[in-house]
């Protein structure tokens, strides 16, 4: 990752997403000898009004500072929504790098005190998705949700969370997408690093969406899981920005068969009363994301 982003991430990205606009999306003719998917290089430039040679060098990076004029025309022609157009209209080396975070993630006092007296699934995860505290309706709702695993991890490697999605492969695009977003400039945080080398290891689902470089906000949104033994719930979410953590808290309609079914799966459950924390695991317990 850190080769691919931080050397010529603006290229990286513009060859990407070209290579996912059709020359059908594109107002063009398809016909033609084409040895590559997508745009050519040479259609990209005409489209947006800049010159071949000039959108090569954009590709290959040896021109880091385009216009915003420029980026914006881009955008139009690869077809980006607002998220992807920020996203790229950042890719510039005019754009001050972020201050890397030195402390540690951790949940505040107040939040645990939270997830105590929820009585609906709520976690508090990190920017990597690293799962910092759960209470246990979340871990009812879900065995992955325990504190110290990784989200994305589970979600892409462990098979009982691919079946726990409805929409698997829309599960993980949203995710992939969403890490890429949080990930930014961000490149060498040994954490991001580490999870990503892993991740294009392990999974091959995971090198495909990596590779398309989406970029997605994963806010609040509905979605259907299927839970072993009450069946499939519709949940809303909603994730809630709090210091440097994230609170997500998934609830049902009141009063529908999906409420019914979470009371269920609350009164099933025997886990404790108190929320866990990943800072409560001894000392010399492995990190999840970490082992084979």
């Amino acid at each position: 990752m850190k080769d691919e982003e931080a050397g010529n991430r603006l290229g990286s990205y513009l060859r990407a997403r070209r290579e996912l606009v059709s020359p059908a999306q594109a107002g063009l003719p398809p016909g033609g000898n084409r040895r590559v998917p997508g745009l050519r290089r040479e259609e990209v430039a005409l489209l947006a009004g800049i010159s071949p040679d000039y959108y090569l060098r954009l590709e290959r990076g040896r021109d880091k500072n385009p216009s915003p004029q420029v980026l914006t025309s881009l955008a139009r022609v690869l077809h980006l929504d607002d998220i992807e157009r920020t996203y790229l209209l950042g890719l510039t080396a005019a754009r001050p790098k972020a201050p890397r975070r030195k402390r540690p993630e951790h949940v505040p006092p107040r939040v645990r005190e939270l997830l105590a007296h929820l009585e609906i699934p709520a976690f508090v995860e990190g920017r990597a998705f690293d799962v910092l505290a759960s209470n246990p309706m979340a871990v009812a709702l879900s065995p992955r949700l325990r504190p110290g695993l990784n989200r994305l991890r589970s979600l892409l490697l462990d098979p009982e969370e691919q079946a726990f999605h409805q929409d698997w492969p829309k599960a993980t695009a949203d995710f992939v997408a969403a890490l890429r977003t949080t990930i930014g400039d961000d490149t060498d945080n040994p954490r991001f690093v580490e999870l990503v080398g892993e991740l294009a290891l392990s999974s091959q689902r995971f090198r495909t969406l990596w590779a398309r470089h989406d970029v997605r906000a994963l806010d609040g949104g509905t979605t259907t899981v299927h839970h072993p033994v009450v069946g499939d719930l519709r949940l809303h979410r909603d994730k809630l920005p709090i210091d440097d953590v994230i609170l997500v808290i998934y609830y049902p309609d009141k009063n529908s068969d999906s409420d019914e079914k979470l009371r269920l799966l609350g009164a099933l459950s025997h886990t404790e009363s108190a929320p866990t924390s990943a800072h409560d695991e001894p000392e010399d317990t492995p990190h999840p994301t970490t082992s084979p």
